[in-house]
């Protein structure tokens, strides 16, 4: 599974001393030394699970974790590190290697979201007894696998526009509802007896949230959903967009908060509901080129009006003009204009430019080039192509991890 991997682990650590006494009774749990589980002839230690659980642990937020929930992550840290040995497997069979220039580089952009380096991370990490090679190496093999299926499979998605179409039709059609705005964490647990252990879990998950644990955290690392790598966030959904047992439980919700186990066919689902709206009101949309020119003077911008008989002029004046720059911009709801620009917009018609107003250091003029009254507020297509991009990918990159994972030869022992 595509992981993004405890963005911000360290501003969630246990108090001292509750980190202290979970590590030590996570410890006993386990022998010193040996071998817990042998991937294709990769051997994973006793030490090396001891060092995740303890990573994991960091997730938890300030509250003293119970018997019960250090021996799910203990489990869970298991299976990670056997995930994490077969994605190195596969990017071995490529040569593939990550330097550790790049892995530092990961570690400093997640360090950076808690307003820290990655030197400080590391020093965060040893001083909660975590050694940072387990989060290095989570670092390696995250980026081994996204390099190994951007490689695959990258150039073989193809996103049409009729598919952005679809997109674009599905969400005018899901504004004029109600929406819901979800985050998700699903336990899969397809059999009778898996489930009685997932809905023990799921409650266990539960009294953790509600005492102040991180729900993004705890779905980056306990989920099987793809939105794990999200932190569980589903986005704003309508009531259709969900199974009839999900569907039940969000209407029957009273208000935001942390809804009651749903069980399904195949497993648990926790949902977090943080935000309710109704049906979107229509807006005006709009295409716009700006075109700068640098200071004061207004006699380049008017100049260039002049030669400018439509928006296909705009770009090719701006390019043979010294001084003067043409920026595009796209599908914009007029709102997001602010009072003055609204007005200049509103009053000008399509293909014609509002009046010249002052920008930074210099002058500039909009020339309205598409206007659509009543639109929804949705996003761009590009941003709906890359995101339908990314969603396949993900999709692929969770299947060939679950098929490596059926072929390969694991003995726990």
């Amino acid at each position: 599974m595509v992981r993004k991997f405890l963005a911000a682990a360290t501003l969630l650590a246990l108090s001292a001393n509750g980190i202290a006494a979970a590590q030590e009774t996570a410890g006993d749990r386990l022998p010193l030394e040996g071998i817990a589980a042998i991937v294709n002839d990769n051997p994973i230690s006793y030490s090396d699970v001891r060092q995740r659980a303890r990573l994991l642990l960091l997730s938890l937020g300030g509250q003293q974790p119970t018997q019960e929930q250090i021996q799910q992550i203990t489990g869970q840290a298991l299976e990670q590190l056997i995930d994490e040995r077969i994605q190195l497997d596969k990017a071995a069979e490529f040569e593939l290697v990550i330097s550790p220039e790049e892995i530092d580089g990961a570690i400093n952009d997640m360090a950076s979201q808690s307003g820290a380096d990655s030197a400080a991370l590391r020093a965060q990490l040893l001083s909660a007894g975590v050694n940072p090679v387990s989060l290095e190496e989570q670092m390696r093999a995250e980026i081994a696998w996204q390099r190994v299926m951007s490689g695959l499979y990258g150039s073989r998605i193809r996103i049409s526009d009729n598919q952005v179409d679809d997109q674009i039709e599905r969400l005018r059609a899901s504004s004029q509802k109600t929406q819901y705005r979800l985050s998700e964490i699903f336990l899969y647990a397809p059999d009778e007896e898996s489930r009685t252990q997932a809905k023990e879990a799921a409650l266990s998950i539960a009294e953790q949230i509600k005492a102040g644990a991180d729900f993004r955290i705890a779905a980056q690392r306990l989920s099987s959903a793809p939105t794990a790598a999200t932190g569980g966030d589903m986005g704003w959904v309508t009531p259709d967009d969900l199974s009839s047992d999900l569907k039940a439980a969000v209407e029957a919700a009273p208000g935001p908060g942390l809804l009651d186990p749903v069980e399904v066919d195949t497993g648990i689902y926790l949902l977090l509901l943080t935000a309710k709206r109704e049906p979107a009101a229509a807006t005006t949309k709009v295409d716009l080129i700006r075109l700068v020119s640098k200071g004061t003077d207004d006699s380049v911008l008017t100049g260039a009006m002049e030669r400018i008989t439509s928006c296909e002029d705009v770009q090719t004046v701006a390019n043979t003009t010294t001084g003067l720059r043409a920026q595009p911009l796209e599908d914009i709801d007029v709102d997001e204009l602010g009072d003055e620009g609204k007005a200049m917009v509103s009053g000008a018609e399509v293909g014609e430019p509002t009046n010249i107003f002052a920008v930074s250091g210099g002058l500039a003029v909009m020339y309205v080039c598409r206007r659509e009254e009543g639109a929804e507020a949705l996003p761009s297509r590009d941003d709906l192509k890359s995101s339908l991009k990314g969603r396949e990918l993900n999709m692929i990159s969770e299947r060939e991890l679950r098929n490596l994972r059926r072929e390969a030869t694991i003995i726990y022992r």
